[in-house]
C-alpha cells in the first residue's frame, strides 16, 4: 500500500494511543500515512484522495463517520475495536500490530456494503443538502413523552400510517443497530434490502417490512406534529408537519477489510447478543 490514513475516537485515551503507534510502525511500511479525530470529516476529506485503506480506532461510531469521510473514493476500511460492541470492528489492537505487515502487504478481502441516501422535502421543495448513511436513518419525536404521527411510502404505494415513537429505516449493516433493539431483523452485511421498523407504535404491532434494493421509501410528517431527523446517529435535524423524508439506496458503498471468512460476521452476532459463549 501508498498511503493510508488513521482515524481515532477523541474522547478515548486508549483510541489515540493505539493510532499514534499505529502511524509510528507504519511510517516506515508505507509511502504516506496520515492521522485525524474521528470527528473532524473535512480533515479525513481532505487528506482521503488516494488512500487505499483507513484504519478506525474507536468503535462503530468511529467507522460510521470513516464511511461517510470517504465518499466518493473507493478506500477500504478497518475497524480497530476499542468500543463496547463492535458489529462494524475487525480486529483488536494487539491482533492489528502482530499483522500489520499481512494487511499493508494486501491480505484480506474486501466486503462492500450498501449505504442510503436521504433528502428531505419542504413545501414541496428538496433541501440543498442530501446525506448518506452506512447504518440507519431515523425519524423520532421531538419531546419526551410524546408520539409523532406519520404515513410512511413506498414506491408510492402506502405501507400504513403511524402514531408512534419514531420509524427506523436501516441498511443491512443498521439490521444489528437501532432496528435490532427494536426487533428488526438481522440481514447478511453485504445484503441491499432496506428494512423498516416502527418504533413503539401506539396501538398498532411493531411489525418490520423488508424491501427490495432499489426501493424508495417517504416518511411524511402529519400536520401539526414535530419531529426530529437523525442520519447514523447526526446530525439531527427538525421536522414539521409536511415535511417528507426520502430514502434510496445510495450509488455510494462502505468497503470494510475483512481477514477472515464471510461466516464470521455471524459469529461476531452471535458473541455479541450472547448467543455463543466468550
Amino acid at each position: 500500500m501508498d498511503k493510508v490514513g488513521i482515524t481515532y475516537h477523541p474522547k478515548s485515551d486508549a483510541a489515540r494511543r493505539v493510532a499514534e503507534e499505529l502511524r509510528a510502525r507504519l511510517v516506515a511500511r508505507v509511502h504516506e500515512v496520515w492521522l485525524a479525530s474521528a470527528w473532524d470529516e473535512a480533515a479525513s476529506r481532505d487528506h482521503i484522495a488516494g488512500t487505499q485503506l483507513v484504519l478506525c480506532c474507536g468503535g462503530d461510531g468511529t467507522v460510521l463517520r470513516a464511511a461517510r469521510a470517504v465518499i466518493p473514493h473507493p478506500t477500504a476500511l478497518l475497524g480497530v475495536n476499542l468500543g463496547r460492541v463492535g458489529f462494524l470492528t475487525e480486529i483488536a489492537p494487539a491482533e492489528l500490530f502482530e499483522r500489520l505487515g499481512e494487511i499493508v502487504g494486501g491480505a484480506g478481502r474486501i466486503e462492500t456494503r450498501a449505504m442510503v441516501e436521504t433528502e428531505t422535502i419542504r413545501a414541496g421543495e428538496e433541501l440543498r443538502e442530501h446525506f448518506h448513511a452506512l447504518n440507519d436513518v431515523v425519524i423520532g419525536r421531538a419531546a419526551i413523552g410524546r408520539t409523532v404521527q406519520f404515513a410512511v411510502r413506498t414506491d408510492d404505494t402506502m405501507i400504513g400510517t403511524y402514531r408512534a415513537d419514531g420509524v427506523i429505516v436501516a441498511t443491512a449493516t443498521g439490521s444489528t443497530a437501532y432496528s435490532l433493539s427494536v426487533g428488526g431483523p438481522i440481514l447478511h452485511p453485504e445484503s441491499r434490502e432496506i428494512i423498516i421498523t416502527p418504533v413503539a407504535p401506539h396501538l398498532a404491532p411493531a411489525n418490520t417490512v423488508v424491501l427490495a434494493e432499489g426501493s424508495r421509501v417517504e416518511v411524511e410528517i402529519w400536520p401539526g406534529q414535530k419531529a426530529i431527523l437523525s442520519i447514523d446517529g447526526e446530525p439531527d435535524m427538525d421536522l414539521a408537519g409536511g415535511d417528507i423524508v426520502r430514502v434510496r439506496t445510495s450509488n455510494h458503498v462502505a468497503r470494510f477489510l475483512r481477514l477472515g471468512p464471510s461466516g464470521e460476521f455471524f459469529e461476531r452476532v452471535g458473541r455479541r447478543l450472547n448467543w455463543l459463549p466468550e
